[in-house]
């Protein structure tokens, strides 16, 4: 199976420069594995948002990505094969998603 081109946004390159270098390993990791293959398969690290209208651009759904203590929100263009990651959020145990947005 031919693999996903993954695109960063801008705002991404904002939010990970400001990471530690662990972190933004661990994200730059997760996304190659998690996303490259079969970014629009819901598993345990990724699931599909219904009802979330993001403060970024974005082609609807959007799909976020569990990475540890982060969560990375990208959208998936299949006919083209593109991922676009469009934002990378730390969230806590107690927030919900829409309100680390």
């Amino acid at each position: 199976m031919p693999r996903f081109a993954i695109l960063f946004s801008e705002n991404v390159e904002g939010d990970l420069h400001t990471l530690r270098a662990y972190d933004r390993r661990l994200l730059l990791d997760a996304i190659e594995t998690q996303l490259a293959h079969a970014p629009n398969v819901a598993t345990r690290k990724r699931k599909l948002l219904h009802h979330l209208v993001p403060p970024f651009e974005a082609i609807p759904p959007i799909w976020p990505l569990r990475v540890g203590a982060f969560r990375v929100f990208y959208d998936v263009d299949p006919e083209a094969r593109m991922v676009y990651v469009r934002a990378i959020r730390r969230k806590s145990a107690h927030q919900h998603t829409e309100e680390i947005l």
